[in-house]
């Protein structure tokens, strides 16, 4: 008879509750499961697109993390103060949980403070307060230059800057107010979604100038005048703007840097098929985690790949305790959809593991599109929680 296991998920994201779910499902109620979040809401982040353009309110794409309880899955809210990956010792609120198995999936701080002046001149829309604030002062700017920017070549979600873009210019078009506003993009990277290759790039970019949204790439920020409202970059140039929306820097978890987790990627590091990390049964999943690949740029963060990978480590923990079955390989396949905002969405996805470069497609944007990413929405928010 198999002795009861307690596996302890850290962070209440996509990726901890696809592995909480999957686990339930997989194992016996004898083994205990418990999730950890500093947070009692899921937020579902891809949502705060829609948000940021009046499209959503912040009940709609939110749920209580205690819904969980009724699948059997038992959810703890607080900070976690310390991390003890040898031992597997999770501490919170001063009491330490000891795991058989511990899967961190606490995703990527987010740090404006590292440009001076970010924060005091711009709307972080990659925050639920963020959106909101910038959808406030969306409405309020009828004429003018609106930026969206990102401020590291590196970040979560890589459509979701030019998707803010365009959703952007579709607000603008619906009121009628098109012609009043430039619309630019200042990105650190070379080009947009570099990772998924350069037709991928090439067409994002042109989906940007068919709405006469102009384009800057490798345009790394170094500081930005609040009151003034300019940008100045490394490269010399500078911008004014009337509304700025930007991608902060990222980070991992202060935890996880604390506890002497970070590697030498600077993120965490696991074997890019089991999401096994350095300790024995310590997995991490999500964008906390950095998996390079041979083109010289790590495996994107984003949801899909933070849900796929907890598929394959709910298997295989269920595989370990139950000491039978067939362990599962994370193979690098994802896929996204990318709003254009005007009630269409393109589809890209392939291998992200594929060599010399990822094998991924970008499917032109259709109506199509958009539903199958508003059904996903409803799908996790209605039926996973």
């Amino acid at each position: 008879m198999v002795s009861s296991k307690t596996i302890v998920i850290l962070g209440g994201g996509i990726g901890g509750i696809a592995t909480a779910r999957a686990l339930r499902k997989r194992l016996p109620r004898a083994h205990r499961i418990v999730l950890i979040d500093r947070e009692h809401e899921h937020l579902f982040a891809p949502s705060l697109l829609w948000l940021m353009v009046g499209q959503r309110t912040p009940r709609e794409i939110r749920r209580p993390l205690a819904r969980l309880a009724r699948r059997g899955i038992e959810v703890r809210v607080g900070e976690i103060q310390r991390i003890d990956p040898e031992r597997r010792l999770v501490t919170i609120g001063g009491d330490e949980i000891a795991a058989d198995y511990l899967v961190v999936s606490l995703g990527a701080d987010l740090n404006p403070q590292a440009i001076p002046g970010l924060a005091e001149a711009g709307h972080n829309f990659y925050t639920l307060a963020g959106a909101q604030a910038f959808w406030s002062a969306l409405q309020r700017t009828r004429t003018g230059r609106i930026v969206v920017l990102t401020a590291a070549p590196a970040y979560k979600c890589p459509a979701a800057p030019y998707e803010a873009a365009m959703l952007i210019d579709g607000w603008y078009r619906r009121q009628g107010l098109r012609a009043g506003v430039q619309i630019d993009v200042y990105a650190a990277e070379p080009a947009p979604m570099g990772v998924a290759g350069p037709d991928v790039s090439a067409a994002v970019r042109q989906l940007l100038g068919a709405k006469d949204i102009a384009y800057h790439p490798a345009h790394a920020i170094t500081s930005v005048d609040a009151a003034t409202r300019r940008l100045i970059f490394a490269n010399g140039a500078h911008s004014e703007f009337d509304l700025l929306a930007y991608v902060p820097p990222h980070r991992p978890p202060a935890v996880i840097r604390e506890s002497g987790m970070v590697s030498d990627t600077g993120w965490m590091s696991v074997d890019r098929h089991t999401l096994e990390s350095r300790w024995p049964r310590v997995y991490a999943i999500g964008d906390v985690v950095a998996i390079p690949l041979q083109l010289g740029k790590p495996l994107p963060k984003a949801g899909v790949f933070a849900h796929r990978e907890a598929d394959v480590v709910a298997r295989n923990i269920a595989v370990a305790i139950a000491g039978r079955g067939t362990p599962a390989r994370f193979d690098g396949h994802g896929e996204c959809f990318i709003e254009t905002g005007d009630g269409k969405a393109g589809f890209g996805g392939g291998n992200f593991y594929a060599e010399p470069t990822p094998a991924v497609t970008l499917r032109p944007p259709s109506r199509r599109w958009h539903l199958a990413k508003v059904w996903l929405e409803k799908s996790w928010l209605y039926l996973r929680l």
